[in-house]
């Protein structure tokens, strides 16, 4: 069964035809799909698929670069997203591009191999190494750690001082600073960790898995259930019983949940937590309005050890 990953690629990959006879030069620098850009005022140019990865570029970039994001909609399933014309000309026109990869957006590729362009493209599974054998299963979410976060940082300071050596040394200090944040981040996960190492959480999808590694909490959640949800396919009845007494039977301190998207079977267990007085922490794959990726992400840990603590 296709994942709704590979679902969006397909959608994503009819689009991109129908794009090219669209996209002239004498359109203007347009924000795709109501995306965010900065108002970078050099001739670089940065894409990210997400506005996550959106954050982390114009950390480093600065005013050097114009940084648009293709998604950003906090309010939105990302995987509903359909490429359009004014994606596929940020894209053409990119020094740099930001991609999360591991088939989470597969458009990103179908577009730029249509567009006959070759910028930079750094693609955040590949520079995590967190990937296993071909076939096994694996979470792309890697955004949520923050040590794939800091590879990223590092080759975008790289990728952009070879593209603008003028602005090699505001790069190398912006990389410095966002470091430091991530620095700080990473110590808050691990005096957090003290309080919540090896306490049972649900979730509804894998999308906080590597934070929720990195504060040492098991996830109880049956692996069926997940994954169904993920793939958006029916939660087998069985699961679905077996998942929903994790909060009947108090087995767990806490859920985690992705509140992009929901489905039948994910309303019932957060009606379940809510019935049983276990704590809900909603999590998502983009950011929210006015937060960047350090603030974001600190958010998100200090909400999870708060209600694993109770």
């Amino acid at each position: 069964m296709p994942s709704r990953r590979s679902c969006l690629a397909l959608v994503t990959a009819l689009s991109a035809t129908l794009a090219l006879g669209a996209c002239g030069d004498g359109d203007s620098a347009a924000t795709p799909g109501g995306a965010g850009a900065s108002s970078g005022s050099g001739t670089l140019s940065v894409v990210a698929s997400t506005n996550v990865y959106g954050s982390i570029a114009r950390s480093i970039a600065g005013d050097a670069a114009t940084v648009t994001s293709i998604i950003d909609d906090p309010s939105a399933d990302p995987h509903s997203y359909e490429a359009n014309t004014r994606t596929q000309l940020e894209l053409s026109r990119a020094t740099v591009v930001i991609e999360n990869g591991g088939g989470y957006d597969d458009f990103v590729d179908t577009m730029l191999d249509a567009a006959g362009s070759d910028p930079t493209v750094l693609n955040a599974v590949d520079v995590s190494g967190l990937q296993g054998p071909e076939g096994s299963e694996f979470n792309e979410h890697v955004w949520y750690d923050t040590a794939t976060v800091r590879k990223v940082a590092q080759q975008l300071e790289q990728a952009l001082a070879e593209a603008a050596p003028d602005d090699a040394a505001t790069f190398a200090a912006n990389l410095e600073t966002f470091e430091a944040g991530l620095d700080t981040l990473d110590q808050r996960i691990e005096a957090a960790r003290a309080t919540t190492q090896g306490l049972p959480v649900a979730i509804t999808e894998p999308v906080p898995g590597y934070l929720l590694e990195a504060l040492g909490t098991t996830d109880a959640t049956p692996e069926e259930f997940s994954e169904a949800v993920e793939e958006e396919t029916d939660v087998p009845v069985d699961v679905l019983q077996q998942t929903l007494a994790l909060f009947t039977d108090h087995r767990v301190r806490a859920l985690v949940y992705n509140e992009q998207t929901t489905s039948a079977q994910t309303e019932q267990v957060l009606q379940a937590a809510r019935d049983n007085g276990i704590p809900q922490v909603p999590v998502t794959e983009t950011l929210p309005e006015g937060e960047d990726y350090t603030t974001w992400m600190t958010g998100n840990v200090d909400a999870i050890a708060t209600a694993l603590r109770g």
